[in-house]
């Protein structure tokens, strides 16, 4: 965090923009829960003429309401509300403080949510972003990290420590966080403190893996491409429907990595990986297994990860953050236990890819490999997950 000074200086730069370039947002909080926040804001913006509201398949954490004339109300449940002011417009008067203004184009975005960017891509918009919270060696989306190479997007600092300088220098408009800030709230109080308005991603709440890549309407609504999000996810849901009306295969599948200190790690089974498991036709061996605090990730004793996944027909290990494990001796180095397993002694063990977590554009393609292990159809054609030999 910078000195005293050096946040001073900042801060009276902040002013001087703002009045310079109009740019920055009125920063604001809002509380609630979805069942008072979802539905029409017809009545809750005075001034502007509602039109409809966002039709959403899957999502539960969002709520978007159109209006005449380009205006959008954008409700994250739980968190904020916004309004997207369209280029050329003014806001109404006597907006709720407590909605935040949005105001296009963003044409210098901080994005700090990695899992933001494949979205963002799919949908043609990345030219909004200008600088990122990870470097160009981190990303697994080839457009990110052209990107990087030709300098169109910068890197900015991590999401914990941001180059404040930097990020106020290159007149940002919009700082887009992960669920992670809430680690740091000072970050995002400075943030907003500069004028530069925070917009948190909540995909990561989504029970539902199809409802994370639905969020790609939320930043069609932000950078103006609606339509091409609406297309883009339609075309998602074409693959899901592949699905449907398909029995379950019965398989049981277990979805770890293993910490340094030999603990194994597994989901939550309230999270979107096994309900991903679930929609390919299979079982998660941890289901029952929640974390208390919320958290998506639950750590186990092998002795308990033993009982619960040693007659798991798949073992498919998390090699997104251990990426050590590429062949079933290197998975049994990590604990003699595992040659016991069944899914071991019958070769059935497969590591996702690096990039399963950034790729929220395809999770529905993620599905269709589980799916196609779970039915022995997979004949070598995976996109996310490798045999381990």
């Amino acid at each position: 965090m910078k000195n005293k000074k050096v946040t001073a200086a900042l801060v009276a730069m902040c002013l001087i923009m703002t009045m310079v370039f109009a740019g920055c947002s009125p920063a604001g909080n809002s509380t609630g829960n979805q069942e008072e926040t979802q539905g029409s804001s017809e009545d809750k913006i005075e001034g502007l003429t509602f039109t409809e509201s966002v039709a959403l398949d899957y999502a539960e954490g969002f709520a978007i309401d159109a209006y005449e004339d380009g205006y959008y109300f954008l409700d994250i449940f739980d968190d904020a509300k916004y309004l997207i002011v369209p280029e050329g417009k003014e806001a109404p008067e006597g907006l709720d403080p407590e909605i935040k203004i949005i105001r296009q184009p963003l044409t210098n975005v901080y994005l700090a949510a990695t899992a933001v960017m494949a979205l963002f891509d799919s949908i043609d918009a990345m030219d909004h972003i200008t600088m990122t919270s990870i470097r160009e060696s981190a990303w697994t989306i080839d457009n990110a990290v052209k990107a990087m190479q030709e300098g169109r997007i910068i890197y900015a600092g991590k999401y914990s420590e941001p180059d404040y300088e930097l990020i106020l220098g290159n007149r940002c408009d919009l700082a887009l966080e992960s669920t992670m800030i809430y680690h740091t709230p000072e970050v995002k109080e400075m943030l907003e403190e500069l004028g530069i308005t925070v917009f948190v991603d909540r995909s990561s709440f989504e029970s539902n893996p199809m409802g994370r890549t639905e969020w790609v309407k939320v930043y069609g609504v932000l950078t103006g491409k609606l339509d091409q999000a609406t297309e883009f996810f339609e075309g998602r849901k074409e693959v899901i429907r592949e699905l449907s009306g398909y029995e379950s295969t019965e398989k049981v599948a277990a979805f770890f990595y293993i910490t340094t200190d030999g603990k194994a790690v597994v989901r939550s089974s309230a999270d979107y990986v096994p309900a991903m498991i679930d929609m390919a036709g299979g079982r998660y061996a941890f289901d029952g297994i929640v974390d208390e605090d919320g958290k998506t990730s639950v750590s186990m004793t092998m002795e308990s990860f033993y009982e619960k996944a040693r007659d798991a027909d798949y073992i498919i290990y998390n090699a997104s953050i251990d990426a050590n494990v590429k062949t079933i001796d290197d998975l049994i180095a990590k604990d003699p236990i595992f040659a016991e397993f069944k899914a071991v002694k019958e070769g059935n063990c497969y590591s996702t890819g690096s990039n399963m977590y950034q790729r929220t554009d395809v999770i529905s393609n993620m599905i269709m490999d589980f799916h196609k292990v779970f039915t022995g159809e997979e004949d070598g054609d995976l996109e996310f997950l490798t045999k381990l030999e």
